[in-house]
């Protein structure tokens, strides 16, 4: 099968992102996935809806396998399933409703209860007048109503009075303001138990229960032991799941009994988990149901699913898949010969010739792409279902490309002469009305231009470094222009022309390299004042609502330079003078301005599926552009927004698939407005 696995990354320790999947879970799942004969695509859901629904219409996947979970609100695990209802793909899981009414840990209860299974007494609290109609008996747990993953609920969760109940309350209402759970503590032990639905028709599907075992050391000085959010995430070595729970025949029986009504009751579909406490006067209560359970290495599904005969990750994964796809009647390794014709792309580029070795040699091929880079972009293209054609983009390629019965171009061509040569295959290829993966001609053009693009960024409020452009090298310096400068060609890329000696201190030194390097390049020269702090390069993918990835912080470790600059030599080859950290370890604020920077000049500057924006910070740690670049370079395993890539979660075939969705949503959009203006004149 096409499979699309649908996940939310873990990248912070921070609770908000609790609830989402380390990137060894996602390794597990995707290497599982693949083990078992389905052909997986992996699609990280941070960012804009609309960005994940261009790549799934994309893809036309036969199934998503779906553990994301949408932005934090009452109804997050909903979210994901109920977009892929509109799009009419089958998913693994529970649908939309049940995930909304799971969510919901009241309402959940209700409806259980309705059914006769015992909860604990319990209510519902959403404002503060509302403590004095508590009347239940102490003990009390506290929790955020619409939260998973332990969210809110460490050991002071636990409340002993009244008067600590007033105190508590106001603290949970004003981080969970959508409201919380008050229910009786029951002293006992946590009871897990897993739901796969296909597995045991005796059984409902419901499997072995297990129970979780915590160091005795960690937990000595507890006064309540149980399974809260610091056990959970933070101490996770001292917490394992033992299968069998030490439970008697009869409380097994009844966990079979109560799980099964659960699950019809709430319809929960393909695979789950229901926990219960026993208390330690032998009584079952069931506490909540997640129809997304944790699907990480170690998880109590994969324990209690070898106790019934599944003996591996890959064979409990084949049983959520198989369930599904009997539920949406999808053959499970045939694909639908239904399915529309591949799309033929046509990949155009310029091959480099030439490999300068050192910062002399003849650096006039350095923005062109090596064979094993185009061999690369091409395989991943294929690797998405479609077919390729690779194009050298030479002077003959008008002619040539007017001829091909294209669907689609993949450009990375840099163009051969001129300030616009970036633009020059787009501009063929909308006189041709052919669709192309990427920005368009005005903004290639732009961005090529150091100086243009730093002065549309500045029309929106974004810093730059002081600059001024010379064109001879006798022009005059403007009295405000700051000591030291650095000096780089206007319309050059891949750090043409840009080296360690590129920072000058006075007048003198500043007019001799001006002339040098307009000598070598034959266009003018960007001076900008020199910015002492750190350096950033931030990758965008997607078109109206673009999704940031993780920042790459360029670290130099040579901290006796007096300038440290990113130059060419340091992308000749590999080097110990730098080193590149993805994701940069930086606190929340500084994440949060980065991307916010990094997306609004890609917004000022009319990019579309793919940029790659650099940034860098002053003495006073303020943001500045440098510049931007919406081709930026796709050699595996080297290039700075592969290395971003993998740091988010993406594999190269990803990478390649997410910068191509957009332009196949236009290329699809097109298709249709010329079938239906075909329609309305016929």
């Amino acid at each position: 099968m096409k499979i699309v696995y649908t996940y939310s990354q873990q990248y912070t320790s921070n609770e908000e992102e609790a609830d989402f999947d380390r990137p060894e879970t996602i390794s597990t799942i995707y290497n599982g996935l693949i083990s078992l004969g389905h052909q997986v695509e992996r699609l990280e859901v941070s960012g804009p809806a609309s960005r994940v629904a261009a790549r799934l219409e994309a893809i036309s996947p036969d199934m998503i396998f779906n553990t994301a979970l949408g932005k934090r609100n009452k109804t997050r695990d909903a979210f994901y399933p109920g977009l892929f209802q509109h799009l009419g793909i089958p998913y693994t899981g529970s649908d939309s409703y049940v995930c909304t009414v799971t969510s919901d840990k009241r309402l959940t209860k209700m409806l259980v209860a309705s059914s006769g299974i015992p909860t604990p007494r319990w209510v519902f609290v959403h404002r503060l007048d509302q403590v004095e109609s508590v009347s239940l008996t102490y003990p009390l747990i506290i929790k955020p109503n619409f939260e998973g993953s332990s969210k809110g609920i460490l050991q002071d969760s636990v409340i002993e009075t009244p008067d600590e109940l007033k105190i508590r309350l106001p603290q949970l209402l004003i981080r969970y303001p959508s409201g919380v759970l008050i229910e009786e503590f029951i002293s006992g032990k946590d009871i897990i138990v897993p739901f796969l639905e296909k597995i045991s028709y005796r059984t409902g599907g419901i499997l072995p229960a297990c129970e979780y075992v915590f160091d005795p050391d960690v937990v000595a000085d507890r006064k309540h032991i149980f399974y809260d959010y610091s056990l959970q995430h933070d101490l996770r070595d001292a917490v394992s799941v033992k299968v069998p729970a030490s439970i008697d025949q009869n409380h097994q029986s009844r966990l079979i009994q109560l799980s099964r009504t659960a699950c019809s009751e709430l319809d929960i579909r393909d695979f789950a988990r229901l926990d219960y406490r026993l208390s330690t006067d032998d009584k079952l209560y069931f506490i909540e149901a997640n129809p997304l359970p944790s699907l990480e290495p170690g998880a109590a599904i994969y324990a209690a699913a070898m106790l019934a005969g599944l003996k591996s990750i890959e064979s409990v994964l084949d049983a959520i898949i198989r369930s599904a796809a009997e539920r949406f009647g999808v053959p499970v390794r045939i694909r639908d010969r239904r399915r529309k014709r591949a799309i033929k792309v046509g990949l155009t580029y310029n091959l480099k010739r030439s490999v300068a070795k050192h910062a002399n040699d003849d650096d006039s091929d350095a923005e062109f792409d090596s064979q094993t880079t185009i061999d690369a972009i091409a395989g991943a293209i294929v690797s998405q279902g479609h077919d390729v054609v690779k194009i050298e983009a030479g002077p003959e390629l008008p002619s040539i490309i007017s001829s091909m019965p294209l669907d689609l171009v993949f450009n990375i061509a840099e163009g051969i002469h001129g300030r616009a040569r970036e633009s020059q295959i787009p501009s063929i290829l909308e006189l041709l009305s052919i669709p192309y993966v990427g920005s368009d001609p005005a903004t290639l053009s732009i961005c090529l231009d150091k100086v243009l693009a730093k002065k549309m960024v500045r029309e929106v409020g974004i810093h730059t470094a002081g600059f001024m452009v010379m064109r001879t090298g006798n022009e005059r310096i403007p009295k405000d222009l700051k000591f030291p400068v650095i000096l780089k060609p206007v319309a050059e890329g891949s750090s043409k022309g840009v080296m360690g000696f590129s920072v000058v201190e006075d007048e003198n030194q500043l007019r001799q390299l001006a002339k040098n390097m307009i000598s070598k390049y034959h266009q003018s020269v960007l001076v900008e004042e020199y910015l002492h702090g750190r350096e950033f390069t931030v990758g965008l993918l997607g078109e109206v609502r673009p999704r940031v990835l993780p920042p790459m912080e360029v670290v130099f470790n040579n901290t006796t330079d007096r300038y440290h600059v990113y130059s060419f030599e340091h992308k000749l080859a590999v080097t110990n003078a730098v080193r590149y950290e993805v994701p940069a370890k930086v606190d929340y604020h500084l994440m949060k301005s980065l991307e916010q920077v990094a997306r609004n000049a890609f917004f000022a500057l009319g990019c579309r599926d793919v940029a790659r924006i650099d940034l860098r910070m002053d003495d006073k740690n303020h943001i500045h552009f440098i510049e931007c670049n919406p081709l930026p370079g796709l050699t595996p395993g080297w290039s700075d927004l592969c290395l971003i890539s993998e740091a988010a979660g993406m594999d190269y075939s990803t990478l390649i698939g997410e910068i191509m969705a957009p332009a196949i949503r236009r290329m699809r959009s097109k298709d249709r407005r010329i079938r239906v203006s075909g329609q309305s004149t016929g």
